[in-house]
């Protein structure tokens, strides 16, 4: 089935949309549906986390665990501060990146409700639309894509990035407007496809929020800090350092903080929006899980003013820092998220540096990887310094290389 790219209206969905859908018999369907439950595994969450109000029953296995932890050299940071780096890009091939931990949870609970398709939203590079394409084929389910972007023809939309995964796998995708809001815009276009999925096929479609950051996808980063105390992070450092761009790794983080007692201080970089946006947003997602009486303040430090142009937007500066960093210590960040966010902490180390708890930080690398292939970095690669100059032709093997 080839994928489709169609451009939304308001909340009204073109009826071409849909129409590489094919309606299957109810037989075939059912044992679909029983193929998928396959995947399924019992939940079992860690004791401290046994109170919550909300826990879910099953999860689906798609990420490598134990993502390695390391010392980081990275360049800027003063020399007082121990940087080691948890490489949680390091989850999968094609499912690289920090959201796969979230779909385990949003995917278990897709098929344990007997959905064929699921929908979620992100930007035109998003990370996450690209997870949910990947996990969706490889589950057994259909993905459908809401993609932000200026961009207003179908035929503009080319394959670089996470775009060529998408289309890779064969992801319905659907161009909205770039500022379309969540609950005003978004939600609505999920819901009304939904609608016409199950008119056309009769089958169920399973909406995922932005990032995949709500009460069920929090227990992806419940389980990853599980991984951390396995890996003794509660003993060996003294601050935790993300990127905060959906607000599901700063909530499910800074609550499972919260709940063992660890002294960790955890520190989101936010990519877009604003401090009180997350802060809301972590409140929202304690009260979903009972913990009402926890204040989001009190147990995550949100910091701001290093989104730079804007959300998905770079400035040369952090562009010859992403390329400084992977210089030097050869790991590459994204320019969308990682790399603002590791900017944001070699800033505030230098500059704030009574903002950290101690001198022993990590920084967890959230992914992002498919970002560098969209063509930003060309211009930076392609401007000659002493350190990315290093194309030279030697075309006759008894001439020296120039």
């Amino acid at each position: 089935m080839r994928s489709s790219v169609a451009v939304v209206g308001k909340i009204r969905t073109s009826q071409h949309c849909l129409q590489t859908l094919k309606v299957e018999p109810t037989r075939i369907i059912y044992q679909r549906v029983q193929k998928m439950t396959t995947f399924l595994e019992p939940y079992n969450p860690p004791s401290w986390a046994k109170e919550l109000k909300f826990i879910p029953k099953f999860r689906v296995q798609l990420a490598q665990p134990n993502t390695p932890i390391h010392k980081w050299n990275i360049p800027g940071a003063p020399e007082r501060f121990s940087i080691h780096i948890k490489r949680d890009d390091m989850t999968g091939g094609t499912l690289s990146g920090n959201k796969v931990r979230k779909l385990e949870f949003l995917f278990a609970d897709a098929i344990d409700q007997g959905c064929k398709h699921v929908c979620t939203v992100g930007g035109i590079q998003s990370n996450h639309c690209r997870a949910v394409a990947v996990a969706a084929r490889q589950l057994g389910l259909i993905p459908h894509l809401l993609l932000r972007t200026t961009t207003t023809s179908p035929s503009d939309i080319g394959c670089e990035g996470n775009v060529l995964l998408n289309r890779m796998c064969g992801a319905h995708m659907y161009i909205v407007p770039r500022a379309s809001p969540y609950i005003a815009e978004l939600r609505p276009r999920q819901e009304r496809l939904a609608e016409i999925i199950k008119q056309q096929t009769g089958e169920s479609t399973y909406l995922i929020p932005v990032g995949g950051s709500n009460k069920v996808g929090l227990f992806g980063y419940i389980s990853v800090f599980q991984e951390l105390q396995t890996q003794g992070v509660l003993e060996k450092f003294d601050d935790i350092v993300f990127t905060c761009g959906s607000g599901g790794t700063a909530a499910g983080l800074s609550i499972a903080n919260y709940l063992t007692g660890s002294e960790l201080r955890c520190h989101g970089f936010v990519v877009c929006d604003d401090d009180v946006y997350f802060y809301n947003h972590i409140q929202e997602t304690l009260e979903d899980v009972g913990l009402a009486h926890v204040n989001a303040q009190d147990i995550v430090d949100i910091v701001t003013g290093y989104k730079g142009k804007g959300y998905s937007i770079s400035t040369d500066e952090e562009l010859d820092f992403i390329t400084d960093v992977s210089i030097q210590s050869g790991i590459l960040l994204d320019p969308t998220y990682t790399g603002k966010a590791a900017w944001g902490m070699v800033q505030e180390l230098s500059s704030n540096p009574g903002r950290f708890k101690g001198d022993r930080v990590l920084f967890l690398h959230t992914g992002g990887v498919f970002g560098l292939f969209d063509g930003r970095m060309n211009a930076v690669l392609k401007t000659p310094t002493s350190e990315t100059d290093n194309l030279k032709m030697w075309p006759d093997k008894t001439c020296d290389p120039s």
